[in-house]
């Protein structure tokens, strides 16, 4: 394989020719990509398919080999619009200097599909040949593939001789952070003049040349808590002196996610799990300063609203006969993704149309939070989980080192969000 030999954030000015497949990492030579919707039409996608599939696979191994955290996504971004510029588009960059948006087509009617930009921060350990060249920086969560999915749909559907509306391209940065740049996005009005909006995420539990769709809430709200405790501090031979910190933070772990379970109905299906706690070093002294961190998540929209007074009442209420100070930091992180009947149906249509029906296939409620749920805040639309899985070996969860796919997904991503987009807007 060849490796591209320049990055755009790090070889000084940027290059401003059009990508083509000699500036990234080239397929195999003679290596042909699997299209499992080949033949499927319309005639102009499967012609830039057959043309550039090799090249889709080359975009998303250069991008997935130089990931970039979230909000410094500058390379990525240049990638992106100058592949969309050399195909004579006008896409526009967000205010913060990375992500951005193209329009396709023209007409009053509009239809929007989005993609994440952004890596994790965590050490590649996939063994790929075109793993991460950036230490502790790495594509775990399939952006690479979103990105690319929805840069090859744009560049296919500028090829059709005419499109029933326009098309938004939204490449978004900053979603595996909070609070996430859907709302920089929102702000900056990419939503503006959208009847609706469309998005994918790889799912590794998924066979590839599948699709899974739900009606109504796909993923769940998730929020952060950051609890910091203060004390005189003393021996701990006379705790009665002064407020047992290490016992205080103690109360809130144990008993803060049970006053929620008697509090919120339990068919919301909300949990509150902590992933960090610091205090003290020594044995036999009570510390200072204290700190505790979770998440607490839920499937139900309207419990999200109520739960950040809920806890600070009830943070409140146990600490107090502790006689620890305290101060809470409750962020709210994400809404529930909730896809609309009519836009579900609309996004099933587009499936059938791009793979069959054998492609659809049901999928459960996650835990897990994505920021496309601020989309579905102020515009209707549907979000799927696209298979990634080969169909036979393990299946490597999202975020975690080992995370691969299998890269006919990508074509099968293409032909989906572009036969949704059709759908939405015939």
């Amino acid at each position: 394989m060849t490796v591209l030999d320049s990055r755009p954030e790090l070889s000084g000015e940027p290059d401003h020719e059009p990508v083509s497949s000699a500036d990234v990492l080239l397929a195999e030579s003679g290596v042909p990509v699997g299209d499992l919707g080949r033949g499927r039409g319309p005639g102009w996608l499967d012609e830039w398919l057959a043309e550039h599939a090799a090249d889709v696979v080359s975009w998303r191994r250069h991008i997935h080999a130089n990931p970039e955290l979230a909000r410094r996504e500058y390379g990525t971004t240049e990638l992106v619009s100058r592949s969309l510029r050399s195909a004579g588009l006008k896409p526009w960059t967000l205010p913060g200097g990375t992500g951005l948006v193209c329009d396709v087509g023209s007409g009053s009617r509009c239809v929007a599909l989005r993609a994440d930009l952004d890596a994790l921060p965590l050490t590649e350990a996939s063994g790929l040949p075109f793993a991460s060249t950036v230490d502790g920086v790495a594509h775990a969560c399939g952006h690479d593939a979103h990105t690319t999915v929805l840069l090859a749909t744009g560049l296919a559907l500028a090829t059709a001789s005419e499109l029933p509306g326009r098309v938004r391209l939204i490449f978004q940065p900053a979603e595996e952070v909070m609070p996430g740049g859907a709302l920089d996005a929102i702000d900056a009005g990419v939503l503006d003049g959208v009847d609706r909006i469309f998005g994918l995420h790889c799912d590794p539990r998924l066979p590839v040349g599948t699709v899974g769709t739900r009606i109504g809430a796909l993923t769940s709200a998730a929020d952060l808590i950051e609890l910091r405790l203060t004390s005189p501090g003393g021996h701990t031979s006379r705790p009665h002196l002064t407020a047992d910190l290490v016992h205080a933070l103690g109360t809130v772990i144990t008993a803060l996610p049970s006053v929620l379970s008697r509090r919120v109905d339990p068919r919301s299906g909300t949990v509150l799990v902590w992933g960090a706690v610091h205090a003290g070093e020594a044995a036999n002294a009570v510390p200072q300063e204290g700190l505790l961190r979770g998440t607490l998540r839920t499937a139900d929209h309207e419990t999200w609203t109520m739960l950040e007074p809920l806890v600070e009442s009830s943070v409140q209420a146990l600490l107090a006969p502790t006689g620890a100070g305290h101060e809470l930091h409750y962020q709210r992180g994400v809404p529930p993704v909730v896809s609309g009947r009519e836009s579900t149906e609309l996004l099933r249509a587009g499936v059938e149309a791009a793979l069959g029906a054998e492609a659809l296939v049901g999928t459960e409620q996650s835990s897990g939070g994505e920021d496309f749920g601020w989309y579905l805040e102020h515009v209707p639309g549907a979000f799927a989980r696209l298979g990634v899985w080969p169909g036979e070996g393990p299946m490597r969860d999202l975020h975690q080192p080992t995370f691969q796919l299998d890269e006919r997904a990508l074509l099968t991503g293409i032909r989906v969000l572009t036969h949704t987009a059709l759908a939405a807007l015939s």
